[in-house]
């Protein structure tokens, strides 16, 4: 009909069907420890009290430390071990671990920061430029713009920053403390989602390689869209890239006022069901002094609730990164 608006699958994604990701992901029995595992060595733990001290010696404020002012080839190894992990292994790698007990958190946040770098250019996670991200239970209530990750509730499958402008390449944890209880972080292969989408759910598959809309959890500037319109599924030079969440998703129609099409509603309920298969899930709880970082394009990860210490000086805390190789520093890069 003429004038009508052609939303053909090859017309909104740009390509004629569906690439597929068949044998490029893993299940959780091809996996060990040594996968994701990066030990520190002595010589790369002597590197770190040279950046400590070097820092005392000459300080200055956490933000503009980078990896160059310091001569770290040990830590530099480790990191791009790490990161290969991360491109072309598991998705996630845990390195293990930095000396936490041996100094002050603020000297292991400088170190965390400067080698975070590394992995790619740390850049801000909040509208309002936070760059450095505190993970703990502020007890506020999970809802409109409070993230989950200030609250002890649970997070499904997803990447971090899904509804994002930019999306980060990498996200990275360093522990200071556990929970008491829960708190635990697990991982999937988005190629196995994807590839078991291929086989049972097709056609909810293709729905989310089109837009959706995304709840933005209120990080933009005043007046602006409360939502992002995206798919959640894309391709860039070959490579998978999955903006996953689909809490999110829902939050979206809701908070925009928008009826969702019941093609949708299938496909956000075949990605639950997917995503929740007990085979695909590794399982990998971070300890004190444990940094960890993942492929946020590849890899959707999920957390328990949490219960925390008694003592608050010991509540649950993790420092977030976020890393992206290309685009500005803001938060929308």
């Amino acid at each position: 009909m003429e004038g009508s608006i052609d939303l053909s699958f090859e017309s909104v994604v740009g390509i004629k069907q569906l690439p597929s990701t068949e044998g490029r992901g893993w299940l959780a029995s091809d996996l060990s420890q040594e996968d994701w595992t990066v030990k520190l060595n002595h010589t790369a733990l002597e590197e770190i009290a040279s950046m400590v001290n070097q820092l005392k010696r000459n300080p200055l404020p956490t933000l503009l430390l980078r990896p160059e002012q310091f001569e770290i080839p040990e830590l530099s190894r480790a990191y791009q071990k790490a990161k290969d992990i991360c491109d072309i292994g598991t998705g996630f790698a845990v390195i293990d671990q930095l000396p936490i007990d041996q100094y002050e958190i603020e000297d292991m946040v400088d170190v965390y920061w400067t080698l975070g770098y590394l992995m790619g250019q740390n850049v801000a996670q909040k509208w309002d430029g936070t760059m450095i991200y505190d993970v703990t239970d502020t007890g506020k209530k999970y809802g409109y713009g409070v993230r989950g990750s200030a609250t002890n509730v649970e997070l499904g499958f997803h990447t971090d920053n899904a509804f994002g402008i930019s999306v980060p390449d990498y996200v990275g944890l360093m522990c200071k403390y556990p929970a008491k209880e829960g708190g635990l972080s697990r991982f999937c292969s988005l190629h196995t989602v994807h590839w078991r989408m291929e086989k049972k759910y097709p056609s909810e598959l293709m729905r989310l390689y089109k837009p959706v809309y995304f709840d933005r959890q209120a990080e933009h500037d005043i007046g602006k869209e409360k939502t992002s319109f995206a798919p959640m599924f894309s391709w860039k030079d070959d490579k998978l890239r999955c903006r996953a969440n689909s809490s999110l998703v829902r939050k979206g129609y809701q908070v925009g006022g928008i009826e969702m099409d019941a093609q949708l509603k299938d496909a956000l309920d075949a990605i639950d069901e997917v995503s929740q298969s007990p085979d695909l899930w590794i399982e990998a709880p971070l300890s004190r002094g444990e940094v960890q970082y993942l492929n946020n394009h590849e890899l959707g990860h999920y957390r328990s609730n949490f219960v925390d210490h008694d003592d608050p000086s010991k509540k649950r805390h993790l420092f977030r990164l976020w890393h992206r190789s290309s685009g500005g520093i803001n938060y929308d890069g």
